[in-house]
Formats: structure tokens, C-alpha cells, sequence
């Protein structure tokens, strides 16, 4: 029976292009959508034939194209002046269209206002075209009365396809595939034998960057078009299953005695069965060995029913066994017709009482929401990308993606069922921006809205997707699509979905925006909701139902990974304590930014605006846990640790292991123990800690501490998480978690300066305009008129460019823009830059040391005092104090940062040193590692799309910085001193500040070196209202104090 998604599919023998602005003609001769099932012909025939590769392609306006006469469609036209272009990839990637970004707005409002469904006149057109010979193998096919399809993987927006000058159909959603009967076209084509070896045939595709399809592809991306993914011939037998559904099924055991159980059914439609006799079907595990099998009648519905089965793995992201499925189908000459193979995971997922759960556990979704994108080939991403994301969501702990907001590449389900990463299938499918316009909801003007004209379109958008993707185990949930407002055509979408599949769950986060629409969605789904916001949820429910909640709880966007950001993530992650409360998915997994060549021949990674594309959104397609090139951002290191299923708790006298895992025990992981004295490994032991899933466990630990800690200012007890053995995405020894306790050492934290023990041989001079302490080498001279250290050196080596100045600021982060820090905090930015130098009193501080004492008023209007105090001896020794009394006159806003900003020669560019890393870390992300790491200013200078605060170190106790020589200086916190925070950059934090891009960041001249007292956090809630949390924020009315030592080396 014709699915009614697939009735409204228009039959044309003619194109028209009255189909571009009718949101009724969505597909025209489009063939039913159907699993995405592998088959050969016979036993081991390939039956595609790529047409990926170079095409030729110009690019018209739509007003000089004639679709309905086609004129570029004939095979004699003539195209020697069309350029070419290689198919995957994008028009503007390949430089014929200018790239435009735009969030919710149209990428042409202001040019232009179309209402909807009338689209933009200005409005491009690539007619590509593309010759071909069928491979013998499909030419074979045609001979034997079988079929030749030509699918589109990915094309944006509309597509008209003609071959050999025959039409052939019409399409739209470019995300789902557009598959096309051409078998009478190849027959009937250009004269000769569809399977002669003169045979070519001519392929033209109109492929137009709007149609009324636009409205309904608003999502935060890159406006980008084309055919994007695989464009492929496909041949059928004349006898061939047309699509298979599967359900197969796992039963946990309920009690005691019983036996895990799974059940396989499968449904096969065929076309032509009279021809085949039977359908044999062989049910293998991982290694070949035969766990079912069947033979049977065929007839043109084939249900397949393994019965209960025992003995059957489960699927799951943590043990993603998988089986495969091999169905024959038989001739009546007992020749093999067509044999078709399955990837089989055998799960149950479903809500009980309120619960999303797995194979019977509680589920929770350490998610992010995921583009495709690549830095050079936009959405044309390749299977070298899919695997590497895989690879780093595996290796990060993170456990499920959402394919935000559109179906991805088929590919990329099958890595999933294979590695282990749980799905939310999103149907392609955003119309924000007919509904928000600069921050102000009209949620009842949306796109599709009740409008029944949309109707058709939009349900099939998500039949598309469910047909090509039922079978995967890794999809666990559809969605409707992405911020599209509510009305009735989601009530169709999510009948349809529920028509089709009665067990999924259906998810939907617009209907917060018409809670009349509530009954759309099977889950609570919110953006951006606050930790305090998803808790009232929790407990008391959604404003319609205010008795408690009803539906369990996800967040499909939270944490928004713009720039330097994910801080406070760990207020999301202690609502796992409720039950109903089953994840989120961080927004988003990688930057979107064009790599493009300039001029000069240097490289940038372009943002919205960069190509003269107005309107622009801008640098806020930055949102990546990946930078755009594929590599880890700092944020990586905050996700994999709050997101990791074990939790280790350290104490000096056990190891207690949390096993948050729901199927997986931890006894073949590997745990080492390591005592780290001051930073420096002393002592390892490994262990294995075995707790089942779901449980935890205390472990005693004999530390031999006592061993250590007399010569050590504080111990490390560490317990590190690792694979016990090498699996697809990381070696052994690849470390999952960790926990750490610090331990009180016998020694003091520092040395202080002291006169008395300092060598006699030193000199201490007092003159007139500076005093200077010299010895062992070294030498510091301290400026009665310059407010501060003007020269600090070791042998010829100069350490001091100008004196340090103090720092009130922090280039701002993205959050700190969007949550309005710039406007609330503006005077810090100057108030340590251009505070005044007012006094100074330098005296002997004994025989061997000097003191100099300087106070400053900060360029505020309460002129607030800043003292900054150096004692440095003849041992080489600089103690060195900045002090800020807190103001308590004025309601001044909090303090971005206060310490220290000094610049050094270039060449002092690595750093070392002892506190939370390796990569920088921020007081609200700083689930990092004790140790001690070593860098680069520049590696430390992390390339958001944006610049901005960067390179920041928490909880440091020393750091070096050193030339590649070695010799540098020695920062260490001061005697009874709190740790500190650190940077060493190639750029000041003004160059930061004003650069809109990191080329333009000028060529390293100077290192800065920043030591603070404290930093504020840098949020992550959103990056366009919510500010950093009170918690990580400085009051203007408390005191800082930055206490360390410097010594030269």
C-alpha cells in the first residue's frame, strides 16, 4: 500500500517551474523512499556505478532559465564554455556562488521580502552536466529486464533532472535521498543500446539556490548549495526486495533463573515475486557463526520471525555488538536473484513510567548536537571526517548525537552502529526565522505552522528520513526538526512517525513556544534552560502540567560551545540525580569556518561577513567542541571528564570507583595509581578495580605517602581510568577518567626572601632615581620614577621589556560580548591600564635585600589604590605583591581579572609548569589534572574564530618559561600563598582584544606573561544574555591578593 506521504509525489513528463514556489510540489517522479539496505545481484555482482567526480557546471539567473523547454538539457548542446566542478561539493566551496552565513534571519532579508512560499528574485541557478557510459555490470541489468534508479544522496535546494534530454523528475529536502526511475531514459536515450559500448549518455541537472523549500532549511549554518553528497546509479534485478524493515528486539531477564532473550522480525517487500521460488534468510554473530536461520516461500510480503532467541548480545553505545542479517532470493532454476545483507543491533528502547530506557536501564545522553561541516569542503564532509568524529566523541565520553537539523550521511548511522554512539534523527527542517525577529517571538506566524499547503512537504521530509534510516540500532529517537514553532502540521509529523514506528519515541523542542502542542512530542525537550530552570521541571513540571513533571527531561541544546566558553557545565551534570532527567546535547560539536586562501597567500578561517555576505551573523557559527579543521578545542578536556561513566573519589586511604555505566563493568579497564611529589611522578602501582554497572564500590589503597611526603610541599594520590586493551578508536593505555586528592607535605610552599640568608657578596645600591640588588649572576633594578621592576637580569639576558603593568581586564569571550560584559565592565578595561603611578618607597630590608613598595590609583572614578610590592635579595630572589583592597564606595561592577601583565623578549616562548591542565582551564572549567605540563605561547594561544581570553591556568603552583636554551624564570606562589593563575601568550590581552581574526594578530615580537590573583569564569548557559555565575565572578568590594616569587635561571 502507497504510504500517504508518497501519494502527494507529483508524475510529470514535463518539468514546470511553477514547482519552485509550491509548497505542495515537493518531489516530482521522486520513487517511494525505502531502507538503505545493502544488496548485490546474484551472490557478489556490484550494482552501483558512481557518478561522483568532475562535472561541468554555469551558473545563470533563475529569470534566464527556462526549465520547462530546457534547452541545456539536449545531448548535442553545447557546454564548452562551462566551467567545472567537482561533485560531492559546493557551488560556493568551489567559488561560482558567494558563501553567506546567517543564523535565524533569511540570508536575503532587507534585499529582498518574498512571502512565503514566493522565494527571492535574485535567485542562482548551476546547470551542471555530466557524461557517462553504463557500467556493463547495469547495462547487464537493463538486458535482463531489471532497473536502473539515479539517486542524488544531497543537493541543495531543488533539483530538475533531465538524462539524455529525456525529463526525468523534480526534488527537494536535499538531505534525504532523491532516487529517480531512468531505466526507459537509458533505453530510449540517444539511439544507441543502453549497454553498447558507444553508449554515452548525457546527465543535466538545474539545481536552484531557493525554492519554497528555502523556508523550511532556516538552520544556523552556512547557506551553501549544490550536489553536496554522492550522486549514484543503481541497478535492480528484475526480482528485487524493494525495502526492508526490521525490529529486532532485546528482553532483559525480570528475574532471577530466567534467560536474556531477543527476537528478530523483518519485513521485505518485493518487487516482481513470481520469479523467485523462495527467500532464504541466515542470522550470523560477529564471527561468522550461524545463530538462525530459515527458509521459505517467496511471495511479495516476506515476514521473517526468528522466534526467541537466547544467547544474543545486546546492542548498546557501550557494547555495540552487532549480527548481520543475509537474505537470499532464490530463482525457480535455484539460481541466487539478489542477496541482500543487514547490520543487525538487538536493543530495546522505550519510556517506562516516564524513563527513556535501554535494554531496561535508565538512559542518560552525554550528547552534542552535530553539523556536518568541513573547514575546506563545507557539507561535503568525506568518510576520513565521519570516522574521525567518531573516533573523538568515543575517545571525549561523549555518548549520543543529535544530527542537527537534518539527516546526515548514511555513512555516518553506519559508524555509529558499529562504534557505539546512540542517535536523535532530526528531520531537515528550521523555519526560526519566520517567527523571531530581533529577540521577539510571534510563534503563532510560523512555518509549517496549521498551514495545510506545508503539509505534505514536511511529512514527507520525515518519512524520508525514517524509511532510509529505520534500521539502525544507534537511532533511538526521531525528531520533528528545529525550532519551527508548533501547530498541526506537527501533529501529522508526529502521527506519521508514530504510523511508521510505534516504538521509537518522537521528540520535538518547539512545542515550549505553544504548549497547546505539547502532544507533539513524547519528551520534554528545552534550549538554553538554566540548571535551576530544568530542576523546577524536575520537580514540580512544565507550566501546563504543573503536578510534577509527566515527560521525561532532555536539553537538545545546552552549553553553547561558542569560543572560549563551557564553563559551568557541571551544574548540568549533577541533575543526572534525577531520574527523569536523562541528558542534554552540547551545542555545537564543530566550528563552522571556511578556510580560505587571501592575497598574501596566508590561510584564514573565515566567519559569516568575511565574503561581503550581508546579512551576516557573523563569528557565531564558532560553537565547536572541534575547531573547524578537526582539531580539540580546550573545551574537549572539561566534556570528557564530566561526561565519563566512571567516577573515581580519591582519599589517602581508598579509591572509591562509581560505575555509571549501564551495561559494562569495570574489570577490564586498568586503573594506575601514581603518587605525584610536587608534580613529579614517584611512585605507580596498577590495579584492577572490577564494579558492575550501575554500582559503586570502595577500594583500599595502602599509599605509601609517608615515603614521600617529607620532602615534598604536597602530594598527588591519582587514580587513572584506562582501556585495559586496544579496541577501533584507542590504543591501550588510553586514559577514560581520573581522580585526585592533594595531600599536605613537610616541606614549606616557599622560601621567602630573607636578608639574612641571602650571600654577603651581593651588592644592594640605593641611588638617587632606582635601587638595584645584585648577585649570583643576577640583578634587579627597580625605578623610583617608572612604578615598578624596569630590569631584571641574569647574566647578559634581560627579562623585563617594560615594567609589569597592572591588569584590571581579559579580552572578552564571546559570552563576555553577548552577556553584555563589554558595556557592564568597560571601565575595568582601562582601570589597571592606565592606572597612575602616585607613590613609592624603597628602603633596605637588611643588609642583603631591598623592598620597593609602589601605589597606584586605578583609572576609576573612586581612583581605588593598587599596591604592588617587591623584596628582592642577593640570592637572586624577587617576592613579588600586588594588592587590591576591594572598594566598597560606588556599586562598580565585577572585576574581569586582577594581577599582573609583563612582557618578555620573543624568544621566551615555552612554558612549564605545575597546576590543573594540560590545557587551559578557568575557575568554572577546571574538572582538569594536577601535574605538571609543558607548552608554548603559541600552542597556548587557542584559535577561536573569534580572538579573545585564552591560555589561562587555575591552581598553578610554579610555572617556568624558558627559552630553548633552558634558562628563563622560575614563578612560584609565595610562602603560605594560594595557587594562581597564569597565561604566557605571543599577544597582550589589547592585541587579543582588538583582532577580529588570528591573522591579524601581528607577528610575535614580545611574550606576555600574565600572573592573576583571580580570574572570573567564562560562562556557558548561552552567549547572547546569560552571564558568568555570581560563584565566578569577582566582587569589586573584596580583596585580591597575587603573592609569588620569580627567580631567574
Amino acid at each position: 500500500m502507497a504510504d500517504t506521504a508518497e501519494l502527494a509525489i507529483v508524475h510529470a513528463t514535463t518539468a514546470s517551474a511553477s514547482w519552485l514556489t509550491d509548497p505542495t510540489v515537493f518531489a516530482a517522479n521522486r520513487k517511494p523512499a525505502h531502507s538503505s539496505h545493502r544488496y548485490v545481484i546474484g551472490e557478489t555482482s556490484e550494482p552501483k556505478q558512481s557518478l561522483d567526480g568532475e562535472w561541468k557546471v554555469r551558473i545563470e539567473q533563475a529569470r534566464n532559465v527556462d526549465v520547462e523547454s530546457a534547452p541545456f538539457a539536449a545531448v548535442d548542446f553545447e557546454d564548452g564554455d562551462f566551467g567545472a566542478i567537482e561533485v560531492p561539493g559546493h557551488l560556493q566551496m568551489a567559488g561560482y556562488l558567494k558563501n553567506k552565513y546567517v543564523n535565524i534571519q533569511y540570508p536575503w532579508d532587507g534585499h529582498e521580502d518574498p512571502q512565503a512560499p514566493n522565494i527571492p528574485e535574485n535567485n542562482h541557478v548551476a546547470i551542471y552536466r555530466r557524461r557517462f557510459a553504463l557500467d556493463a555490470q547495469l547495462a547487464r541489468t537493463l538486458e535482463n529486464d531489471g532497473t536502473v534508479s539515479l539517486t542524488f544522496h544531497g543537493a541543495a535546494t531543488a533539483i530538475y533532472v533531465w538524462l539524455d534530454g529525456t525529463f526525468v523528475g523534480y526534488g527537494e529536502d536535499g538531505f534525504t535521498p532523491s532516487e529517480f526511475d531512468v531505466t526507459e531514459a537509458l533505453r530510449n536515450g540517444n539511439g544507441n543500446a543502453a549497454d553498447s559500448p558507444e553508449a554515452e549518455h548525457t546527465l543535466t541537472v538545474a539545481c536552484y539556490e531557493y525554492s519554497s523549500a528555502s523556508w523550511l532549511e532556516d538552520q544556523d549554518f552556512w547557506r551553501l548549495h549544490g550536489l553536496f553528497r554522492t550522486v549514484e546509479l543503481a541497478a535492480q534485478p528484475h526480482t528485487h526486495v524493494e525495502t526492508v524493515q526490521l525490529e529486532a528486539d532485546y528482553t532483559a531477564a525480570d528475574t532471577a533463573g530466567t534467560a536474556d532473550t531477543a527476537e528478530l522480525n523483518a519485513a521485505l517487500t518485493l518487487r516482481n515475486p513470481a520469479d523467485a521460488m523462495t527467500i532464504e534468510s541466515t542470522l550470523r554473530d560477529g564471527d561468522g557463526n550461524v545463530v538462525w536461520e530459515s527458509t521459505q516461500a517467496c511471495n511479495g510480503e516476506i515476514a521473517l520471525n526468528s522466534g526467541k532467541m537466547t544467547n544474543i548480545a545486546p546492542w548498546s553505545a557501550e557494547s555495540p555488538t552487532l549480527y548481520t542479517l543475509t537474505v537470499r532470493v532464490v530463482g525457480h532454476d535455484g539460481a541466487i536473484i539478489e542477496t541482500v545483507t543487514q547490520k543487525i543491533g538487538f536493543r530495546t528502547f522505550r519510556i517506562e513510567n516516564g524513563i527513556m530506557t535501554i535494554n531496561g536501564k535508565r538512559i542518560v545522553f552525554k550528547g552534542a548536537d552535530r553539523h556536518e561541516f568541513d573547514a575546506k569542503r563545507g557539507r561535503a564532509i568525506t568518510r576520513e571526517d565521519m570516522l574521525s568524529d567518531v573516533v573523538f566523541c568515543k575517545r571525549h565520553n561523549i555518548n549520543a548525537i543529535r544530527t542537527s537539523h537534518y539527516p546526515n550521511q548514511e555513512y555516518w548511522y553506519d559508524l555509529c552502529d558499529e562504534y557505539g554512539l546512540y542517535l536523535i534523527d532530526e528531520t531537515n527542517m528550521e523555519t526560526h526565522g519566520t517567527w523571531v525577529a530581533n529577540n521577539v517571538e510571534r510563534p503563532e506566524d510560523g512555518i509549517p505552522g496549521s498551514r495545510p499547503e506545508w503539509e505534505g512537504a514536511c511529512v514527507d521530509r520525515i518519512n524520508s528520513m525514517m524509511r532510509r534510516d529505520y534500521n539502525h540500532p544507534s537511532v533511538l529517537i526521531w525528531s520533528l526538526g528545529n525550532e519551527s514553532s508548533a501547530g498541526e502540521v506537527f501533529r501529522a509529523m508526529y502521527r506519521h512517525a508514530h504510523t511508521i514506528d510505534p516504538n521509537r519515541p518522537v521528540h520535538y523542542e518547539g512545542s515550549v513556544h505553544m504548549r497547546e502542542f505539547e502532544d507533539v512530542t513524547d519528551i520534554e525537550s528545552r534550549m538554553y534552560a538554566h540548571a535551576d530552570e530544568i530542576e523546577r521541571y524536575l520537580n514540580d513540571g512544565s507550566p501546563a502540567h504543573t503536578d510534577g513533571p509527566k515527560k521525561p527531561y532532555i536539553s537538545c541544546e545546552y552549553m553553547h560551545a561558542m569560543g572560549n566558553s563551557c564553563g559551568n557545565m557541571d551544574e548540568y551534570t549533577a541533575l543526572e540525580r534525577y531520574p527523569m532527567y536523562q541528558g542534554g546535547f552540547i551545542w555545537d560539536f564543530i566550528d563552522q569556518a571556511i578556510e580560505t586562501k587571501l592575497p598574501d597567500g596566508t590561510t584564514r578561517m573565515c566567519y559569516g561577513g568575511d565574503f561581503g555576505d550581508r546579512p551576516s551573523d557573523y563569528e557565531f557559527s564558532g560553537d565547536g567542541l572541534l575547531f573547524a579543521d578537526r582539531t580539540p578545542s580546550p573545551k574537549a578536556q572539561e566534556v570528557k571528564q564530566l561526561y565519563a561513566n566512571v567516577k573515581i573519589a580519591v582519599s589517602v586511604d581508598e579509591a572509591r570507583i562509581t560505575n555509571d555505566n549501564l551495561f559494562v563493568s569495570t574489570g577490564d579497564y586498568r586503573f594506575v595509581l601514581r603518587i605525584l611529589a610536587d608534580g613529579k611522578p614517584v611512585w605507580s602501582t596498577t590495579r584492577r578495580f572490577d564494579v558492575a554497572a550501575g554500582e559503586s564500590a570502595s577500594f583500599e589503597v595502602d599509599w605509601p605517602v609517608d615515603d614521600y611526603r617529607s620532602n615534598a610541599e604536597e602530594l598527588v594520590l591519582e587514580v587513572s581510568q584506562q582501556l585495559g586493551n586496544a579496541c577501533d578508536w584507542a590504543p591501550a593505555g588510553y586514559e577514560l577518567a581520573f581522580g585526585q586528592c592533594v595531600v599536605a607535605g613537610a616541606k614549606t610552599t616557599a622560601d621567602a626572601v630573607d636578608a639574612a640568608g641571602a650571600p654577603a657578596d651581593g651588592t644592594v645600591t640605593l641611588g638617587r632615581w632606582n635601587a638595584g640588588v645584585r648577585g649570583q649572576g643576577r640583578e634587579a633594578l627597580f625605578s623610583r620614577t617608572q612604578g615598578g621592576m624596569v630590569s631584571y637580569t641574569f647574566g647578559e639576558r634581560e627579562f623585563v621589556l617594560r615594567r609589569p603593568s597592572i591588569t584590571t581586564f581579559r579580552p572578552l569571550t564571546d559570552n563576555d560580548r553577548g552577556a553584555g560584559h563589554a558595556f557592564e565592565r568597560a571601565a575595568w578595561a582601562v582601570a589597571g591600564k592606565y592606572a597612575r603611578y602616585v607613590d613609592c618607597a624603597i628602603a633596605n630590608r637588611g643588609e642583603n635585600a631591598v623592598e620597593a613598595t609602589y601605589t597606584y590609583e586605578l583609572a576609576i572614578p573612586q581612583r581605588t589604590k593598587v599596591t604592588v610590592r617587591y623584596v628582592a635579595d642577593t640570592a637572586g630572589l624577587v617576592s613579588l605583591d600586588v594588592e587590591y583592597p576591594g572598594e566598597k564606595n560606588g556599586d562598580l561592577p565585577t572585576i574581569p581579572a586582577f594581577g599582573i601583565e609583563w612582557a618578555l623578549p620573543v624568544e621566551y616562548a615555552n612554558l612549564r609548569f605545575y597546576g590543573a591542565g594540560p590545557e587551559e582551564t578557568y575557575a568554572d572549567r577546571r574538572h582538569a589534572k594536577l601535574g605538571v605540563w609543558s607548552t608554548t605561547a603559541g600552542d597556548d594561544c587557542a584559535p577561536y574564530l573569534l580572538p579573545q581570553e585564552t591560555g589561562n591556568h587555575e591552581d598553578v603552583r610554579w610555572a617556568e618559561i624558558t627559552d630553548d636554551s633552558g634558562h628563563g624564570v622560575r614563578v612560584k606562589r609565595g610562602a603560605g600563598a594560594k595557587p594562581f593563575a597564569m597565561s604566557l601568550l605571543p599577544y597582550s590581552s589589547t592585541m587579543l582584544e582588538e583582532a577580529l581574526h588570528q591573522d591579524e594578530l601581528p607577528k610575535p615580537r614580545h611574550m606576555f606573561l600574565r600572573l592573576l590573583a583571580a580570574q572570573m569564569g567564562v560562562g556557558g548557559d548561552d552567549s547572547w544574555m546569560s552571564p558568568v555565575h555570581e560563584q565566578y565572578q569577582l566582587p569589586a568590594d573584596q580583596p585580591l591578593s597575587l603573592n609569588v616569587q620569580l627567580k631567574l635561571f
